[in-house]
């Protein structure tokens, strides 16, 4: 896990139960809502989903929460896209560095799929903003 990332009791129970029913390694997990969004180590996302996802349905049923699993990347451009999907980016992403020090990534999306990554009221690019500050320190994500 990354250092200077603090999980809540609650956070890390869903972490136990996650990876007890998965056998996925967890790297995060985020409750957001009547959302938890868990990151698994890379090259474990085929574990979490196998048997058609009926693994993580029986966790997200069992702790009545929708549940939205991505896979860590060592690279802030590749984990960016990796919490976006599904929705279909167009190029690379760009992360840029400001002269006042503060990172930004800039995101080009396919224009049917723009809403996809926004999310409704702008949770889908909040949540990615807050997991990409988490665990890389880049300070905002800009979709185009």
């Amino acid at each position: 896990m990354s250092e200077g990332i603090k999980l809540t009791d609650r956070e890390m129970r869903y972490i136990q139960l996650f990876e007890a029913a998965t056998g996925a390694g967890v790297v995060d997990c985020v409750e957001e809502g009547d959302l938890v969004v868990f990151i698994v180590r890379r090259g474990e996302l085929g574990r979490a989903l196998a048997g058609k996802g009926m693994k993580i349905k029986e966790v997200s049923r069992m702790m009545r929460k929708r549940l939205k699993v991505v896979e860590f990347a060592e690279e802030s451009g590749e984990f960016i896209k990796n919490l976006l999907y599904p929705a279909e980016l167009i190029g690379p992403v760009r992360v840029t560095e400001r002269p006042d020090g503060r990172k930004i990534a800039v995101v080009t999306v396919s224009p049917r799929d723009k809403g996809i990554a926004i999310g409704k009221d702008g949770k889908n690019i909040s949540l990615a903003r807050h997991l990409i500050k988490r665990h890389f320190d880049v300070d905002h994500v800009i979709v185009q």
